[in-house]
């Protein structure tokens, strides 16, 4: 069962991980943030380091889903929300089932390798031993600008 959390919290969530995905814009990263939420209060943010790191681990979330556990010194995450500006890929969605986190908000769907309802749906479409609620258009239009800008400067040669 989800969690209720007032609209104005989710957008107010939302957009921490929006300036997370502008951190990683202007590293010329794929401007995807990320934070998590535990008793009402941000405890981790985190952007994409992809190109930063050399290293394709290195999405937001799975960022993100590593400090959460230090932090809290456990593997498991439970009672914990993700706020991501885009919809996780396979690997990420993976890792959020494995780290036992309770609600995931999703900002802009990727129709290419979202994996959160629109390619597939790791969440619902399978019987894992965790199951993970989503919500996605959380600040929708934001999450996808940032995006579109980013691709947009990237063609034209303007990163």
């Amino acid at each position: 069962m989800s969690c209720i959390i007032s609209k104005n919290k989710k957008e107010k969530f939302m957009m921490e991980a929006l300036k997370q995905a502008r951190k990683a814009y202007n590293l010329e990263e794929v401007p995807v943030g990320a934070v998590i939420v535990k008793d009402g209060k941000i405890i981790v943010r985190a952007y994409n380091q992809k190109e930063i790191k050399k290293d394709t681990t290195k999405h937001a979330e799975i960022i993100a889903i590593q400090k959460a556990s230090k932090k809290l010194n456990a593997w498991r995450l439970t009672g914990c929300d993700l706020y991501v500006t885009l919809e996780p890929c396979a690997m990420c969605a993976g890792a959020i089932i494995q780290s036992r986190i309770s609600n995931v908000y999703i900002g802009a769907m990727d129709a290419k390798t979202g994996c959160c309802g629109s390619v597939c749906n790791l969440f619902d479409d399978y019987k894992f031993n965790h199951h993970v609620n989503s919500e996605n258009g959380i600040c929708e239009e934001e999450c996808s600008e940032i995006l579109k800008d980013f691709f947009r400067d990237l063609r034209k040669g303007q990163l």
